[in-house]
């Protein structure tokens, strides 16, 4: 038995993921992994998630070159949702989001409306040239 045992996996045998930004606490985006994924995180020291669009293992960042270094692996009170703590590094620091901005988070509610909360900092098109 090993430490990645105490995970409670779902059905199709992933956990949802959670990377935030060390120091500002900022939550940079929402993703999955398996075995492997969290296996290899803890391993390399830097995120790599399961695309279930892609069907396989994303070490993010490797088409962007927007990586994220993990300082703490962390997990809640009923072992089914993993927090990573990270810092945006890459060619273009502090971009998280496939869109181009800091966080994926970048839409808020209000008074019954989605409005964009967060500038692009660079245009997605140029990100995956």
């Amino acid at each position: 038995m090993t430490w990645l045992d105490d995970v409670k996996w779902d059905d199709r045998g992933l956990v949802p993921v959670i990377a935030q930004e060390q120091g500002t606490g900022d939550v940079l985006m929402f993703a999955w992994m398996n075995r492997e994924a969290l296996n290899a995180t803890a391993e390399r020291g830097q995120a790599v998630y399961w695309s279930r669009s892609r069907n396989k293992l994303w070490h993010k960042g490797e088409e962007s070159g927007h990586f994220q270094q993990v300082h703490a692996i962390r997990m809640d009170c009923d072992n089914d949702v993993v927090l990573l703590t990270v810092t945006q590094l890459g060619h273009d620091p502090g971009i998280a989001c496939h869109t181009g901005r800091h966080s994926c988070f970048f839409q808020k509610l209000e008074n019954g409306v989605w409005s964009t909360t967060e500038p692009v900092l660079k245009d997605a098109h140029k990100i995956y040239e």
